[in-house]
């Protein structure tokens, strides 16, 4: 597939692809409620800041009409998946920058912004990238292959109380000692390389009734440290309250708690730590209001067609 960027029309050129939201490459999760949640409006703009598969790039696409879809996805891979459609601006960048790359397309304010934050199935299920623990693979990790850290080098490379403080704040581990210093005892003999030999070096430390548990949590923390996901996410739903018109819709799927707890608390309170501020006149300093009393979760037949939907929670707010 040849992509061109052509910039007087605002918009990237992109050769069909046949397999253009390929099922193996990604299942949208909640991908009705995502639509609905964001109210469409035929001549709306919207940001679609997780393109992936593209499954939800096409519900919007095929919904609105004289608007405007931006897609980002820092992942090569995921331009496979492009449509030819003129409404359509693709960025290949990490939603943190979202601000600067809508503004750059000339659009000063957006409609509703869409993200699903879970890592898509087809990372997970090629070998080489080394994001599940289920393959062989070497330690890598990089959601953008550009960037220069890797799962290996935070295994090999990081002390004791930073490996501490990845595995207790980034995946909740009760036992991040012991697991952080398992990996700098293995790793004085030889470098930690692949993701078997990581789940080999950790053996002493799983529980034996919660292994698959424990070691999504290991890999979970190190993938949290090589990508910065939570502060690409802080800065992204900043730049979202700011970018959202009056009454324009922002939503969020995400799939652990540590995604979930700065959704909601951004949602509800229009900050991170999930207190309430107030200006000098007593009023809350809140840029966006939750839309909905309820979470929304998969049902019982969305799971059980993709398992790995189990974890997914859905966030609704509006500009106010």
């Amino acid at each position: 597939m040849k992509i061109t960027a052509n910039y007087s029309a605002r918009f990237w050129v992109v050769v069909p692809n046949n397999n253009f939201m390929s099922d193996e490459y990604h299942i949208p999760v909640l991908l009705n409620e995502a639509i609905e949640g964001l109210a469409l409006k035929s001549d709306g703009i919207y940001v679609d800041a997780t393109y992936g598969g593209g499954g939800h790039s096409s519900k919007i696409l095929n919904t609105i009409n004289k608007g405007w879809l931006i897609a980002f996805d820092q992942d090569v891979d995921a331009q496979k998946n492009l449509p030819r459609d003129k409404r359509l601006i693709f960025v290949p960048n990490n939603f943190r920058f979202l601000k600067n790359f809508v503004k750059y397309y000339g659009f000063e304010k957006v409609d509703g912004i869409l993200a699903d934050l879970g890592v898509s199935s087809h990372d997970f299920d090629v070998p080489e990238r080394g994001f599940s623990f289920r393959f062989e693979g070497e330690l890598d990790m990089r959601m953008n292959q550009d960037a220069k850290l890797t799962a290996a080098m935070v295994v090999n490379e990081y002390d004791e109380n930073n490996l501490i403080r990845i595995f207790r704040d980034y995946g909740e581990l009760s036992n991040a000692k012991k697991t952080a210093s398992l990996i700098v005892e293995a790793r004085l003999k030889n470098p930690v390389q692949t993701t078997s030999g990581l789940c080999d070096v950790l053996a002493p430390a799983v529980p034996r009734k919660a292994a698959t548990k424990y070691l999504a949590k290991v890999f979970q923390a190190i993938r949290i440290e090589v990508n910065h996901e939570l502060d690409a996410l802080k800065e992204f739903l900043a730049d979202s309250a700011d970018l959202l018109n009056v009454g324009g819709r922002l939503v969020v799927i995400s799939y652990h708690s540590l995604e979930d707890r700065l959704v909601k608390n951004f949602m509800q309170r229009g900050n991170f730590e999930g207190e309430v501020e107030t200006d000098f006149f007593g009023n809350r300093n809140m840029p966006l209001i939750p839309v909905g009393k309820k979470l929304i979760v998969p049902s019982e037949e969305e799971i059980l067609k993709n398992p790995r939907a189990r974890s997914a929670k859905l966030r609704i707010a509006k500009r106010i």
